[in-house]
């Protein structure tokens, strides 16, 4: 077992199973030493755990929850591409989209739930740039929807 499975075990969390894509792209995709994902959601065995705008519908303890979910999930989506994820030399960068009430401005607080994950599983590794964002609505009526980027060993290493 990778240091990185055993660290999220340690957390009390499994890597989920790639979440199936809802449309015509890949969950992930490397280009070079960097891997990308595409939207992922806080999908829990095949069904979204809440739908709905945070500060309205969803509280922001959740948010956060799904949040953290969500980037999980990426997390899944980039092993499927790379295998072992202790071939990830630095998370780089996650953007995080805040299915948000029209008053709610909080959304670096949802968004933490997935920057903070990422710190407690990689450590400096973990840390990395960020974008929040506010949105109106978004697929699947989901609270929150999370992309990443990071950087891989080189194949030849």
């Amino acid at each position: 077992m990778s240091k990185t499975l055993d660290r999220i075990a340690e957390l009390g969390l499994t890597l989920p199973d790639v979440a199936t894509p809802a449309g015509a792209y890949v969950p992930a995709l490397r280009t070079g030493n960097y891997v990308y994902t595409s939207g992922q959601l806080p999908v829990v065995d095949g069904k979204l755990p809440a739908t709905g705008h945070i500060g309205s519908d969803v509280d922001l303890e959740t948010g956060y929850d799904l949040a953290r979910t969500a980037g999980l999930n990426a997390l899944a989506a980039i092993a499927g591409v790379i295998g072992d994820l202790d071939r990830i030399v630095r998370v780089v960068k996650v953007t995080g989209f805040v299915n948000s009430a029209d008053d709610f401005t909080q959304q670096p607080s949802v968004i933490n739930g997935v920057s903070e994950l990422y710190g407690e599983i990689f450590g400096d590794r973990g840390q990395h740039t960020r974008s929040a964002v506010g949105v109106n609505t978004l697929p699947l009526g989901t609270p929150v929807e999370v992309e990443v980027v990071v950087e891989v060993e080189d194949d030849a290493a």
